[in-house]
């Protein structure tokens, strides 16, 4: 499996571990130049921007390890050029991360949602 299919796969997890969570998901993989959102989802009344990390090991860190200051900085300007895109206003959105990890089984991930990165 190549990193962009271990990528898509570790996405389609969290995609329908958030769906049974109660998200609706608006969007998969909106990009723009400079930046891209994993899963863009309404959570109740929030707009959430939810960014994927998979690891078929920790041999490059844990999942949660890749979020950086500059990684989440690139993610909020996407999420700001998504937000004007559908006028969204001054309600309220977050940023939410979800890491799917294979490192201890194959079969039965651990599958893991912080929700609102940024505070």
């Amino acid at each position: 499996m190549t990193k962009i299919q271990a990528g898509n796969y570790g996405e389609k997890i969290a995609y329908k571990y958030l769906q049974k969570l109660g998200y609706k998901i608006l969007e998969r993989n909106y990009r723009i130049r400079g930046g891209e959102i994993d899963i863009v989802a309404k959570d109740g009344e929030t707009l959430v921007f939810a960014e994927v990390k998979t690891r078929w090991s920790h041999e490059y860190g844990l999942p949660a390890e890749s979020m950086t200051p500059w990684k989440i900085k690139y993610l909020l300007k996407t999420a700001m050029f998504y937000v004007q895109k559908i006028n969204w206003g001054d309600r309220e959105y977050r940023l939410d991360f979800v890491s799917v990890d294979f490192a201890d089984s194959r079969e039965n991930p651990k599958i893991e949602l912080v929700k609102n990165i940024t505070s």
